[in-house]
């Protein structure tokens, strides 16, 4: 599924080079759960963004089912993200004046689906989710956890391969959190490769793999039944 080779993101501050990322190989295969982990600042966000293809790498190369993201044009990269990552962020940037029900539709309507076929996956997916009394409502009348939900429910409308999630749980109430951790358990049980973010050890304890990164560099990685051992 994705795999780098000599991979680099560096930024120049005040004369001073900073490495934001950087590590000589690193294979996630097709199905695989990550967790990336480590304090703030260590490059978790930055790898995630460049699994993305949303931010150049200073250097190396990432393959895509042997596509190079980085290779690519910028319409080119943006039509493979398209139809393969499903992005999931804190912020959730739904759409204020469409219902939770609407804004899960907005991909199904770019793919074409037709109105009927639209309104019924994006009914499931909210009722999974825990939100089948909430399908009318807008972002405004939803608590922040709600909110969070309808966003995850809109990036795998499309049923996209992979799926990035950038602290999916932070700041969440208990049974969002619940939700959403086992909703990404659920996608992974189906054949997802999932990338997550994420401070909370116990969150990090359900994917297959973590890699803990400091100062912009894995400096150890866990499986699962070293994961389970260490919990």
């Amino acid at each position: 599924m994705f795999r780098i080779q000599d991979l680099a993101k560096i930024y120049t501050r005040r004369g001073q080079q900073v490495v934001a990322f950087e590590t000589p190989s690193l294979d996630i295969p097709p199905g695989q759960y990550v967790a990336l982990v480590g304090p703030s600042g260590s490059g978790k966000t930055t790898l995630l963004s460049i699994l993305g293809g949303m931010l150049s790498p200073t250097r190396g190369q990432i393959l895509l089912d042997g596509v190079s993201l980085y290779e690519q044009t910028p319409a080119e990269r943006a039509r493979l993200r398209g139809i393969t990552i499903g992005f999931v962020f804190q912020a959730f940037n739904l759409v204020p004046y469409l219902t939770a029900l609407e804004n899960v539709q907005i991909p199904l309507y770019l793919a074409g689906v037709n109105k009927q076929k639209q309104r019924e996956q994006a009914a499931e997916l909210l009722g999974h989710l825990g939100l089948a009394d909430r399908l009318h409502h807008k972002p405004c009348e939803l608590s922040a956890g709600q909110q969070q939900r309808v966003a995850l429910a809109r990036t795998v409308a499309n049923n996209p391969p992979v799926i990035l999630a950038d602290e999916p749980t932070g700041n969440l109430d208990p049974d969002s959190r619940t939700h959403v951790l086992n909703f990404l358990d659920d996608l992974h049980g189906r054949g997802r490769t999932i990338v997550v973010v994420t401070h909370d050890p116990s969150a990090a304890q359900r994917a297959q793999r973590q890699l803990k990164l400091r100062d912009g560099a894995i400096i150890e990685e866990l499986t699962a039944a070293k994961v389970s051992r260490a919990a």
